[in-house]
């Protein structure tokens, strides 16, 4: 949902990514300040949330804008949850969980269809936008982690997402010269904020504290498709092969180790 939103308002050029991030940060935060207020729960508590987060979030925010300013939906989807995957594979055996044979099959197939997305070639995305995307994927990845030690979901995204704010404020006046905005591009950035931001992190907040490190790193990876076939729907952006043969190879990958880590499941049982 995102990753289509975004390139309706970036891809053409109906507002600048900085803008968009504010836009996305700022009704997020006040979706979710809504809900927290619903829910009577405070908001106030030193211990929730933290600055940290926050900055990795505005960090994941701004970098996955600037990277959909030339990305499709689908191209930048594949980079952005690849990245996340492997930052949180990487986490996961330093801390010392172990995947099976299986599951390591699928994780591989899966980084070399991302591989073989972004080699160079006649179809690779722009290289500058795929690393921009990249580095959105690894600040993802230790927000996601960090997400997973969270007692109270909703009241740890609600001040991460206010805490974010003054980061994006900054950006933008940094980045003023590229200024534009349009309501088009406005309403977009809302509903990125609002409905798939703010709603979004909550319920995967929440889905975070069942799943393993892997686990949570190989369901991510089911989101480009979607991505790809609203790019197609609404976009009307092509499907070229290269980014076919790497979304069944990614795919692939993780079929196979989800099959792995329930094999993994029923032995240690």
């Amino acid at each position: 949902m995102n990753s289509v939103l975004c390139r309706l308002a970036l891809g053409q050029s109906a507002i600048d990514a900085a803008s968009f991030s504010t836009v996305r940060l700022c009704s997020g935060a006040i979706m979710l300040l809504l809900i927290t207020a619903a829910s009577r729960r405070k908001i106030s508590s030193g211990h929730r949330g933290n600055w940290i987060s926050a900055a990795l979030l505005f960090l994941y925010a701004i970098s996955f804008s600037l990277a959909y300013i030339s990305l499709s939906a689908g191209t930048g989807a594949l980079i952005l949850f690849g990245s996340v995957q492997a930052t949180m594979i990487v986490v996961a055996l330093l801390s010392g969980e172990r995947p099976g044979a299986l599951e390591w099959v699928g994780l591989l197939l899966a980084l070399l269809g991302l591989v073989y997305l972004v080699s160079p070639g006649l179809k690779a995305p722009s290289l500058s936008s795929s690393a921009l995307m990249a580095l959105a994927g690894v600040a993802w990845g230790f927000y996601s982690l960090r997400g997973r030690r969270a007692s109270d979901p909703l009241t740890d995204t609600t001040n991460n997402f206010v805490r974010s704010i003054p980061f994006a404020i900054a950006a933008s006046l940094i980045m003023f010269g590229r200024l534009h905005l349009s309501a088009r591009g406005i309403v977009f950035a809302v509903l990125s904020g609002a409905l798939a931001s703010g709603l979004g992190y909550v319920i995967w907040y929440a889905a975070l504290r069942g799943l393993t490190a892997t686990r949570a790193a190989t369901v991510q990876l089911s989101v480009p498709v979607l991505a790809a076939i609203g790019g197609v729907l609404l976009l009307s952006e092509d499907v070229s092969l290269r980014l076919l043969l790497s979304a069944i190879m990614v795919l692939g990958g993780v079929g196979l180790a989800l099959v792995g880590r329930r094999k993994s499941v029923k032995e240690a049982a």
